[in-house]
């Protein structure tokens, strides 16, 4: 394994640009490799500056180098996202595009049985292991890029997640997320073994075992005092080692273990990194260990413009709506469309409070406060709500405002977890 980590360390370009090197140093000779960052939704991973090093190096060297950011059931990126993560230097015809219902394989089928024993029997299907078939283009090196961090569905964000789910199939996706949805969120979130995390490993080791995948991890931390970005740890490995050794970093910067409950917790939504609720109820996921009961959670989302990023998913959630768990089950049990699509069943439910805390959304100009009050949530307009939450004033973590209201602010959900100290083990 290579890497460099630290809490209190701040890994520099020129150091990063040698660890990414070292990387492709070690991998043999290359003529054909494929990279696998996350897209513009995990902008603040370095995946994109660490895929344009190792883009630039390998074709300086006559490489053959395709990227597939691994988009899961996000949109597709708009060129200006593409240069917004991953610089000037990569030719776009470099860049190809995951299409997570037709362009992937199965190579194989996890049983229901394994699935009946990861769950404690909640579930026993068989889930069938798709990735996407540019993967098996006779590739000499698969460069798997990305962040680890806390997860509301796996624990721990990236490592085999990044190829099952990432560049993986429909299949894969919507019954690991249901699995995680049906074990509990809470024991799962900022865990590094959990259900879908030992699904997720089974089924690389088990049925992509051929393929000659290297993961470089990274693990970051914000400096909440000047809003500045530390890569706190670098990982590099074929084999879990990274993602175990980083997993331990991330549990120690990236989750804020609170002594009180506040009953406000207002998050910002940033413009260039959440535009759909499939993506910012991260705001919900991140937080609910950390609000008190009956308290309110207050999501500043100015850029909002759907709800899934997908059009059958957008479709699902406006029919269904976040309504908790009972409701949620009861419409897969009762609805076709649903269960072929236990993906979206998932997000509905981690999207609820479940009753226990209030929800408000605010929307800007591209999503109305009727279209969010009829998926289950409160509203009120942004501009309104951002003239009293100021996101330019206040400061991550506890905030007193002039008429005495405390509220916790955080500026971006995507960056960690919050939770109450006695509720998390």
């Amino acid at each position: 394994m290579i890497h460099r980590s630290g809490e209190s360390i701040s890994i520099s370009q020129d150091e990063l640009r040698r660890l990414v090197f070292q990387c492709l140093e070690n991998s043999g000779e290359l003529n054909k490799v494929l990279i696998l960052p996350p897209d513009h939704t995990r902008l603040n991973s370095m995946a994109g500056p660490i895929t344009a090093m190792a883009y630039e190096k390998l074709v300086a060297k006559g490489v053959q180098v395709d990227i597939l950011p691994t988009l899961g059931t996000h949109n597709p990126m708009t060129e200006e996202q593409l240069r917004m993560m991953f610089g000037e230097s990569i030719l776009l015809d470099a860049f190809k595009v995951h299409d997570w219902r037709n362009d992937v394989v199965r190579k194989g089928v996890v049983p229901g049985e394994m699935l009946a024993e990861l769950s404690g029997g909640k579930v026993d299907y068989a889930v069938g292991v798709e990735v996407n078939k540019i993967l098996f283009d006779g590739y000499d090196l698969i460069l798997s890029v990305g962040q680890v961090v806390p997860h509301e569905v796996v624990g721990m964000a990236n490592y085999t997640k990044n190829i099952v789910v990432g560049a993986g199939g429909s299949d894969i996706i919507n019954k690991s997320h249901f699995l995680g949805a049906v074990c509990n969120m809470e024991t799962i979130l900022g865990r590094t073994d959990t259900p879908v995390r030992q699904l997720f490993n089974h089924a690389v080791e088990t049925y992509l075992s051929d393929l000659p995948i290297t993961y470089i991890l990274t693990v970051m931390e914000q400096d909440y005092g000047t809003g500045e970005m530390h890569m706190r740890g670098f990982y590099s490995s074929d084999d879990e080692t990274c993602y175990t050794e980083a997993c331990k970093l991330a549990r120690d910067v990236n989750i804020t273990l609170l002594d009180r409950e506040p009953k406000k917790v207002v998050v910002y939504l940033d413009p260039h990194e959440f535009q759909s609720t499939w993506l910012g109820n991260k705001a919900v996921y991140r937080t609910r260990m950390a609000i008190a009961d009956e308290g309110e959670l207050i999501v500043l989302a100015p850029a909002l413009k759907e709800f899934g990023e997908d059009p059958t998913i957008d479709r699902l959630i406006r029919k269904y709506g976040y309504r908790g768990t009972p409701a949620t089950l009861k419409a897969v049990e009762e609805n076709e469309e649903l269960r072929d699509n236990l993906g979206a069943a998932a997000h509905l439910i981690h999207g609820s409070s479940e009753g226990r805390f209030k929800i408000t959304y605010c929307p800007g100009p591209d999503t109305t406060l009727d279209e969010i009050r009829s998926v289950g949530f409160e509203a009120a307009a942004y501009e309104e709500m951002a003239a009293r939450y100021n996101p330019t004033e206040l400061k991550d973590g506890f905030n007193t405002l002039p008429d005495g209201e405390e509220i916790f602010y955080i500026s971006n959900p995507a960056l960690g977890l919050w939770a109450y100290r006695e509720k998390f083990g």
